[in-house]
């Protein structure tokens, strides 16, 4: 696509924003950027000493020579500007899009691209690891790591792409080598309007060409992909499947024969942290990887490798026999299920923002599992109410404080409910912002509360040290 002299406004001066004003402006572009903020915004002086004109204070209003509009993936297509752009009929697309324009005509490093509800930035870490394995310059991009604009045009062997429901609704072209969808839960449909709309932005991940992996487990990804699709599964997988038998993650899709052979690609105890979910993470992992020709043994290496990020069920400790798991990154219903499958015996701490979401399923699946229930914030009686109806027995407190001391008050009644062979968990699934900056600070106040009122936790029995990770079977 040819860029030089085009007028292009850049909706949005976050990290993506900002990126791909500067690869623009270096491309010969006319470039706008605009951003509702006046304050707070890095790289400003850099952009305008690339010839970007910085407008700040009006997110609004579209420069009346736009071209073509690059968005920031969370504007909603009905942002003023956005919606003046599309009845002008100027072309908006996401940073995503652009970074796929702008790949170099020959040589353009391979995409494996994945996307789901959740799982999506272990899955694509996952898949790093994997593919550096195998002797492969890779990297993570899209909605983690370094801009993909930028990434595209550095020499790499392989991307690997996460990509967001925001990121693929502003994307039209888009053709990866490979690409899977993990799971489909009702999320952001605040956003998109509708499941359908969101399950549909989930589905322009695959492009003409594009090899389809989906999750077998899971109807609708099963539905977005097609008939021909590679599936994983935490079953005995079928030809043509990725899936577990015994204690092995095996390979039935890209072996001569399917239907008589499998390859081991590891063993189960190869993925840390172990729970269900990241079974399947692993596997989705696995199969882009197989696609682009990564032998079995770099796979199990990579997964031996694999770090994960934090507030991913990380162990923070162990007192009195009772250990505390932080998984405040789910901040949905269908994460803390996940989360709450791993787990025998839980104490579970929960509450925040639910953002509509509907919590009966998930406390009706869990009920068996929970010896009590803390609950916190916003939407706490939500989560309260659904527990009286499907699980009358457990015992919940609710903690109504929201100041910085308040999860200490979490934290406290937490340990009075458990017993020696329960997990303490916070698994919210709901948003933190109405207590917390984000997921994250919310994590680090749990674990911070836990280590002031567990001094004597047992090294020797604890597991890995603060902020690692303790597998599960």
């Amino acid at each position: 696509m040819r860029f030089e002299d085009v007028h292009i406004t850049v909706a949005g001066l976050g990290v993506s924003g900002r990126a791909a004003a500067r690869v623009l402006a270096g491309r010969g572009a006319l470039v706008t950027a605009v951003d509702a903020r006046t304050e707070g915004i890095e790289g400003l002086d850099e952009l305008r000493a690339a010839g970007v004109a910085v407008r700040l204070g009006d997110g609004e209003t579209l420069p009346a020579d736009a071209e073509l509009v690059v968005t920031s993936p969370g504007w909603k297509p009905s942002t003023p500007l956005l919606a003046a752009a599309a009845a002008r009929g100027v072309e908006v697309i996401g940073e995503v899009e652009l970074a796929w324009r702008l790949r170099p005509a020959d040589g353009a490093a391979p995409w494996l691209a994945l996307t789901g509800t959740n799982g999506k930035t272990t899955a694509v870490r996952m898949l790093t690891s994997i593919l550096r394995a195998a002797g492969h310059d890779a990297v993570a991009v899209g909605n983690v790591g370094e801009p993909i604009v930028e990434a595209v045009l550095a020499e790499h062997d392989v991307l690997a792409v996460e990509l967001s429901s925001y990121q693929l609704h502003w994307s039209s072209t888009l053709a990866p080598h490979a690409a899977a969808v993990l799971n489909i839960a009702p999320d952001h449909l605040d956003w998109h309007g509708s499941l359908d709309a969101y399950a549909a932005a989930k589905g322009r991940i695959y492009g003409p060409g594009t090899i389809r992996v989906c999750n077998a487990d899971d109807e609708a990804t099963v539905r977005l992909a097609g008939p021909d699709a590679r599936g994983f599964t935490l079953r005995m997988p079928a030809p043509g499947q990725f899936g577990v038998v015994e204690d092995l993650l095996v390979d039935r899709a890209t072996v001569a024969d399917p239907a008589r052979s499998a390859e081991e690609l590891a063993e189960l105890k190869d993925v840390v942290p172990f729970a269900p979910h990241n079974v399947a993470n692993a596997l989705a992992a696995a199969a882009l990887a197989r696609t682009f020709g990564v032998p079995c043994e770099a796979v199990r290496e990579g997964l031996r490798a694999f770090k994960p990020d934090p507030h991913r069920i990380a162990f923070v400790a162990s007192a009195g026999g009772v250990d505390y798991v932080d998984d405040s990154k789910a901040t949905n219903p269908h994460a803390a299920a996940a989360s709450l499958a791993a787990y025998e015996s839980i104490v579970w701490i929960a509450g925040g923002l639910l953002k509509g979401a509907d919590v009966d399923e998930l406390v009706a699946a869990a009920a068996p599992r929970l010896r009590g229930a803390v609950l916190l914030g916003a939407d706490r009686e939500r989560i309260a109410e659904a527990l009286r109806r499907h699980a009358p027995d457990v015992p919940v407190r609710e903690v109504a404080e929201t100041d910085t001391g308040a999860m200490d008050l979490v934290v406290r009644e937490a340990a009075r409910l458990a017993r020696p062979g329960d997990t303490v968990l916070l698994a919210p699934a709901a948003a933190s912002m109405d207590m917390f900056t984000d997921y994250k600070a919310r994590g680090n106040a749990f674990a911070a509360a836990v280590r002031r009122q567990a001094p004597a936790a047992d090294p020797d029995s604890a597991g890995p040290p603060a902020g690692g990770e303790k597998p599960r079977s």
